[in-house]
Order: structure tokens, then sequence, then C-alpha cells
């Protein structure tokens, strides 16, 4: 029995710090963000400059700045978990899906510049945390986003201290702002050791971009190379090894990406609640008819199970653990569960939920490319039979 009561409890809870760190964040989105967003049209993705300004500041001094970039350059230096609590909470608002609390807490470079020497780290990352603006990833391309070890078919060809690149990259987010990118291309064979990784100034004689319309009023781009010299001191880790690169941000990436549609889901899922409480039909409120519960039931236990897949994917990947085949479940887990989620919350405001006076038809779109991107469901799907039945 003394055993038994000694054993430690608790393992689940988040520690106090992290406690405080969402409930923090949350209350700043609920009595700064949300009412500034609240005069927005209805499908922006940007604040007014004087608006986003005043914001950004204020996060800077409660210390919500980049929450994912190291401290020692100017962002929280947050761990994995602590990037999922922020990036849920961040997402509770009308551009949540795609520009997190609006973007008052500036925007993380990728992870990826952390790993160039002191030069780049100091030209192209303490600088972009400086700025708050975001910086594009290129590595999806017509032939293939989901498999670039094989897809990749822009090139990279070395002449004396420059590489010039040629080709195209597909669904590009934040080309047209960006003042540079990190580019995955190919300098030898096929597969994925013969791929580099390259840092590119977005105004390089050359490169030019053009909108994709999609089903979000926040488009991607496609972006084109016509002999773009890039300086061999740009390329990010030796040549050959952007493959690596490649995956390790992209596993990680995946699993605050997790997070964010599970605050989305979560909001919609109280707001629902609290119309379900007030909207009477026929004599009773929506709240006391059995097929509204059960959304409402259901959509809370998926939720809750997709939380605790997330959680546990940033738990693992904290201790340090390869997190692929977690960071995959997530991924599938959360996006369809919101998709889900937000579906049922629709339904249960009836005409009003498909009306642009709430977010809901607005994160009924955006969730839906949530599927697709950061992997499709059917190759994370793959991923994962392959780990427990085995490669044929």
């Amino acid at each position: 029995m003394e055993d038994q009561l000694a054993f430690p409890t608790g393992a689940w809870e988040l520690p106090e710090e992290l406690q405080m760190l969402r409930e923090t964040v949350s209350r700043f989105m609920r009595e700064q963000v949300r009412p500034v967003e609240d005069k927005q049209p209805h499908d922006c993705y940007e604040l007014p400059k004087e608006e986003l300004a005043r914001l950004q500041s204020s996060a800077r001094q409660l210390g919500l700045w980049c929450p994912a970039s190291p401290s020692e350059y100017g962002g929280i230096g947050l761990s994995l978990l602590g990037q999922v609590l922020v990036a849920e909470e961040a997402a509770k608002c009308k551009m949540g899906a795609y520009v997190p609390a609006c973007g008052a807490f500036g925007i993380d470079p990728p992870s990826v510049i952390w790993l160039g020497n002191q030069e780049q780290i100091q030209t192209y990352g303490i600088a972009a945390i400086e700025s708050g603006k975001k910086n594009f990833v290129a590595i999806s391309e017509a032939s293939g986003g989901a498999d670039p070890a094989r897809s990749i078919t822009t090139k990279a060809t070395r002449r004396g201290d420059t590489y010039v690149i040629n080709g195209s990259k597909m669904w590009i987010t934040a080309a047209d702002n960006a003042d540079w990118g990190i580019v995955f291309a190919r300098t030898g064979g096929e597969g994925g050791a013969g791929i580099s990784c390259f840092i590119v100034d977005r105004h390089s004689p050359g490169l030019t971009v053009k909108p994709i319309p999609v089903i979000r009023s926040y488009a991607p781009y496609e972006v084109h190379f016509d002999n773009v010299e890039v300086p061999a001191s740009n390329m990010l880790g030796a040549e050959g090894e952007g493959f690596a690169v490649c995956q390790k941000w992209l596993v990680h990436a995946r699993v605050p990406y997790a997070a964010g549609v599970i605050g989305i889901a979560q909001e919609a899922l109280r707001m629902a609640i609290d119309w379900a409480r007030d909207r009477k039909t026929f004599k009773s409120r929506l709240a006391d008819k059995q097929a509204i519960q059960w959304m409402i039931a259901d959509s809370e236990m998926e939720i809750q199970a997709a939380r605790l897949l997330t959680y546990q994917a940033a738990w693992r990947g904290d201790l340090g653990h390869d997190i692929k085949i977690e960071a995959s479940i997530a991924k599938v887990t959360a996006t369809e569960t919101a998709g889900r989620v937000v579906d049922r919350c629709i339904q249960i405001f009836g005409a009003l939920g498909i009306a642009r006076e709430l977010p809901l038809e607005r994160w009924y779109r955006e969730l839906r490319i949530k599927r697709i991107g950061e992997g499709p469901s059917e190759v994370h799907r793959m991923v994962l039979a392959r780990h427990l039945i085995g490669r044929a």
C-alpha cells in the first residue's frame, strides 16, 4: 500500500507555468485581439497596420513574441508542448486558421534557419524576429508535394561561388510579401540525398510569384525561378543534406498545426453550445433536443481525444524522441476532427451557421485545406500503416 501511495500522481497535468501561459494567451485573445478583429471584413487576413502594431507591442511586453524561436535570438523559446498551447489559443479568431492571433505574436521564421551558421542566423533569423514578418518555405511542386524526396525537380546548379536555380514551386504561402524564403532544390541525383536547402532573397532577379486563387481569401502562390542566382554561402547545411533538414522541420511543424485546428473546433463548439442554450424552437430549447445533445457530446469527445494525441506528440518530442508517427497521428486526427466538429456546429446554428455574420462558414472552408496541408491524410495513414505492418 505504501508503494502505491508513493507513486507519483497527476502525470497528465500541465506544469503550472504552462497553465499560466495558456491563461495569458486566452485572455489576450479575448480582451485584445478579437475586439479588433471583429471590426474587420469577414474574410480579411490582415489587420490595419496601426492596429497590428499596437497588438504586437502589447504582445512583446507580455513576453508573447515568436513563441517557437530561441530566447537568445529574441523569441520565447517555448518547448513543443508550450508551442502547442499557444497555437491552440491563438487560433480562436476568424483568421486564426492561417494567421494565429491575427499576427499579434509575430511570425516565427522557419525553424531550419537556426541550423545555419551565425552569419545566416544574424542576417535572416534574428532580422525576421525583429520585423515580425512571415517568410516562405518552398517545397511542393506540380510534380507532387507529399513526397519531396522523389517529386522535387527544381534544380540548383553550381557556378563558381553561386548556385543557379531553375524551376517552379506551388502552393507557397506568404511568397508575395516575404523578405526571403527557404527553398529546397535538387543539386544531385534522384532521392533525398540529391536535395539541398537554400536561403533565397525574395527580390532576387528571375524570381517571380503568381497567386493561386483557392477557397480561402489568403491565397498561396506559384514561385518561379528563372536562372535565380544564390550565393553559395546561402546554402543551409552541406550540399545534399536538404532533405534531412526538410524532414525534421516538417515533422515538428505538424504538432502545433494540429493544435491550431483543435482550438478552432473548441471555439466553434463553445459558440454552438451557447446558441443551443438560448435558441428556442417548437416551445423548447435546442439544448433540450437529443439530436443536438448528441452532436455536442460527440464533438467534445472527439476534441478531447485529438487534444491528448497532440499533447502526447509534443511531450515525446520534448523528450527527444523521434515523433514522426505521433505527429502524423495527431495531424490526421486533429484536422479530420475539426472538420466534423465545425460541420456539426453549422448544423446546430442552421441557416445562421452559413451566414457571414459568424466565422463558422469561413472556418469550414479553411479547415478543408488543413486535411491537405502538411501532408494529406492519406499519406500520413500510409506512414502509419507501413510502420505497423512493415514495408512490402
